[in-house]
């Protein structure tokens, strides 16, 4: 079976740097941080108090009141960022077959708002179970591209991938595997979280995972530095359009990108740390290449994980250096996460994104936040410190890496007919 050519015609971002792809676009390049204060609940008693917000987003722009009520932020958000997308990808279902149209969504941890919300409710009453007929629906992964399908009657492929940090990347791979192989004229792919919430910043706590740098939370995340000292917990939504190629060239439709690679695979190693040696992330980007027929020098920028915490910074350079041998000094590298902060299950849709636009744009942007070289990095490695940087690049490699050992890799490249 000859496997279909994918490409990228759509794009949507809602963002803590940014509510649309323009300004999250804008906000990268010149390396704003999202990071501030928390509003969305008293966190004065909590090790840390800052994280990387939305910021003036409406809900009720993209539904009514009562709509808004029955589903969780991490939908809304999902929403919002789809709508772009479609948008943006100049698509009239009413001309198009919806049987061959898909949504396939990741979320890491999905409505954990609407849990918070409702079993704290809970345990203040007296005991009677008093719960809101939605608890269920507004808390499941799946409910978002179940959202997604209803609001556009999109009848194709539709499910959630769940595989934490991970799952935008692996739903990404998803779609371009059925679009690939026949089963799928379009999918609406990408991710969406929403954790910013007690029990979200209370749990990533315990564990000792956050960045508590709550005097100064504008450079608190500051990936492959010497003083890193944990994530910065993000949320929001990325939205990708992705198409077969006839299908687009027959619609006329703009191009972004070609998706041409993606692999996946475990650490089997611990539930939460990498492996120290990147053997599973150094998996994951050989499949990727591989997939793509491609060649490690033919890669020019790497979207990495770079997460700001003390191991999985160390391991993912190791494991760069490793397959990329010389010409990793030759390539672009940088963690977006130092802007947006890490939004989990959304942060492979968000930083694929980036990519897509790094390859269209010819501009790799940075990673902020630097101040001391770490001796156990090698800092040889243009790792686009504090400023963006412009050069051709025909192929950018994304990274995202998930608790369970999760790795995905996605590769896209400039688009020729």
């Amino acid at each position: 079976m000859e496997l279909k050519r994918v490409v990228v015609t759509g794009l949507g971002a809602l963002t803590p740097i940014g509510n649309s792809v323009p300004e999250f676009w804008e906000s990268l390049i010149n390396g704003v941080s999202g990071a501030g204060p928390i509003t969305h609940f008293d966190a004065s008693k909590f090790k840390t108090q800052f994280a990387c917000e939305v910021k003036g987003f409406d809900p009720h722009q993209y539904m009514d009141r009562k709509e808004a009520r029955k589903v969780d932020p991490f939908v809304q958000y999902a929403i919002a960022s789809t709508d772009e997308a479609i948008k943006d990808a100049g698509l009239d279902f009413d001309k198009l077959d919806r049987n061959r149209i898909g949504v396939i969504w990741g979320s890491g941890i999905g409505g954990l708002t609407t849990f918070t919300d409702e079993v704290i409710g809970y345990a203040k009453g007296d005991g009677s179970p008093r719960f809101n007929p939605f608890f269920i629906p507004k808390m499941l992964v799946d409910i978002a591209p179940g959202h997604i399908s209803m609001r556009h009657g999109l009848r194709g492929p539709n499910f959630s991938a769940v595989s934490a940090c991970a799952s935008s990347t692996n739903a990404m791979i998803d779609a371009f595997t059925y679009i690939r192989m026949g089963r799928a004229d379009i999918i609406v792919t990408g991710g969406s979280e929403a954790t910013i919430n007690d029990a979200g910043i209370g749990g990533f706590n315990a564990m000792h995972a956050l960045s508590t740098r709550n005097d100064d939370p504008k450079t608190a995340s500051r990936p492959f530095d010497k003083d890193r000292d944990g994530f910065v917990s993000g949320e929001g939504s990325g939205a990708i359009i992705l198409e077969s190629l006839e299908h687009a060239l027959a619609r006329g439709a703009k191009i972004y990108a070609e998706v041409v690679g993606g692999g996946m695979s475990a650490d089997a190693h611990h539930i939460t740390a990498s492996h120290p040696e990147g053997l599973g992330a150094k998996l994951a980007m050989t499949m990727a290449v591989k997939d793509a027929e491609m060649e490690f020098t033919d890669i020019d920028y790497i979207n990495v994980h770079g997460t700001s915490t003390p191991v999985g910074d160390i391991s993912e350079t190791k494991a760069i250096v490793d397959l990329f041998g010389d010409h990793a000094y030759k390539l672009n590298i940088s963690s977006t996460k130092s802007m947006t902060g890490h939004l989990l299950g959304a942060a492979g849709a968000v930083e694929a994104i980036a990519s897509i636009l790094a390859v269209k744009n010819d501009i790799v942007p940075p990673t902020i936040n630097h101040f001391t070289d770490d001796p156990e990095i090698d800092n040889n490695l243009n790792f686009t410190f504090n400023t963006a940087q412009k050069r051709e690049v025909k192929a950018a490699l994304s990274n995202t890496f998930g608790f369970g050992g999760h790795n995905a890799t996605v590769i896209f490249k400039k688009y020729k007919g």
